[in-house]
C-alpha cells in the first residue's frame, strides 16, 4: 500500500462546493466513501477516467460529493445508466454506488441482468438493512423478525443474501465487507475495480437513526462493534464446523472467476458484423463493375 497523504481524500472531494454533507451522525457512508477514495488513490486511477453513478437513497448521495464524472439518477436505475456509459465508453472505470433498497428492490431487475451479462461494472451496495432516507421501511435485506416502520411487529419476509444472489446471477467477482473493517474494505474495492467483469460488493453499514433505533442496537459505535463480532472472514469460516458459524455473516471474497465480459463480446460482434457488411458491399460493387457475381 502507498504511503497515503493525510489529506488525500480532498483531491477527490468537492469539499468547497457540496459540503457539509446530508448524512446523519454515525452513518457508515462517510467511512465507506473514504475507503473507496483511498482504493482509487492506491490504484492511481485518473479522475477523468472514472464515472460514478447512483440512484436514490442515503448512500446514493455519494457521487454528489466526489470530483469524478458523476450521475445521480432515478431510483433503482443506476445500473441501467451505468450500463449505457460502459457500452459507449468501455475504457471508463464505471462505479455504481447503491443501497440495499435501490439495488435489490426497484433496481433488482437491473442488478441480476448486469451480473448475468457480466458487464464490467463495479457495483458497491451499501447495505444498512432498511430504507433510511424515506422513513425506515423494510428493504429486501431487512432480516426476518427485525423492525421497520412498515413492519412494527417484525418483518415476515425472508431477506436476500446479496452475495448469493449476485453469484447465482453470474457476476464474476462477489465480495462482502463492513464499515468496521476499513482496511479490508479498501483492499476489496481495489480488487473489484481491477476485475474485468461484473463486480458486486455487499458492504454492511450502520444506520443508527432508523434501523438501529427501531431495533435497539444502540449507538453507531455499538453497531460497529456488532459488525466486528458477528462477521467471520471466509477463510476462517471454511475451517470451522457449522455450529461455529451459525448466525454469523461471512465476509471477504466470496467468489472470483474469469469469464467473457459483455462489452468485449459486444465489440467483437460489431467488428464481425462490420467486416461482413464490408465484404457484402465489395461483392455488390464488383458485380456492378464486371456484370458478374463473385
Amino acid at each position: 500500500m502507498k504511503n497515503i497523504p493525510q489529506k488525500v481524500i480532498h483531491q477527490y472531494l468537492r469539499h468547497r462546493k457540496k459540503f457539509p454533507h446530508v448524512w446523519c451522525p454515525g452513518c457508515g457512508n462517510g467511512i465507506i466513501l473514504g475507503d473507496l477514495l483511498r482504493a482509487i488513490y492506491n490504484l492511481g486511477i485518473e479522475k477523468d477516467s472514472i464515472a460514478m453513478v447512483s440512484g436514490i437513497g442515503c448512500s446514493s448521495r455519494m457521487p454528489v460529493y466526489v470530483d469524478f464524472n458523476t450521475l445521480h439518477t432515478t431510483h433503482g436505475r443506476a445500473i441501467a445508466f451505468a450500463t449505457g456509459i460502459k457500452l459507449s465508453k468501455p475504457e471508463m472505470n464505471v462505479i455504481v454506488i447503491t443501497g440495499d433498497g435501490d439495488a435489490a428492490a426497484i433496481g433488482g431487475n437491473h442488478l441480476i441482468h448486469a451480473a448475468r451479462r457480466n458487464i464490467d461494472l463495479t457495483i458497491i451496495i451499501i447495505n444498512n438493512n432498511i430504507y433510511g432516507m424515506t422513513g425506515g421501511q423494510c428493504s429486501p435485506t431487512t432480516p426476518l423478525g427485525r423492525y421497520a416502520s412498515t413492519a412494527p411487529y417484525g418483518s415476515l419476509e425472508p431477506n436476500f443474501d446479496l452475495c448469493e444472489l449476485a453469484r447465482s446471477a453470474g457476476a464474476s467477482f462477489v465480495a462482502r465487507t463492513t464499515a468496521y473493517h476499513t482496511t479490508e474494505a479498501r483492499e476489496i474495492f481495489e480488487k473489484a475495480i481491477l476485475k474485468k467483469g461484473c463486480s458486486i460488493v455487499d458492504v454492511i453499514s450502520q444506520c443508527p437513526i432508523s434501523y438501529g433505533k427501531l431495533n435497539n442496537f444502540g449507538s453507531a459505535v455499538e453497531m460497529l462493534k456488532w459488525q466486528r463480532d458477528n462477521t467471520i472472514p471466509v477463510e476462517a469460516a471454511s475451517k470451522l464446523p457449522p455450529e461455529k458459524i451459525k448466525g454469523k455473516i461471512i465476509r471477504g471474497i466470496i467468489y472470483d472467476t474469469d469469464k467473457p465480459e459483455f462489452t468485449e463480446e459486444y465489440d467483437k460482434l460489431i467488428t464481425h458484423l462490420t467486416g461482413e457488411l464490408s465484404i457484402s458491399k465489395n461483392k455488390s460493387v464488383n458485380k456492378k463493375v464486371t456484370g458478374k457475381a463473385n
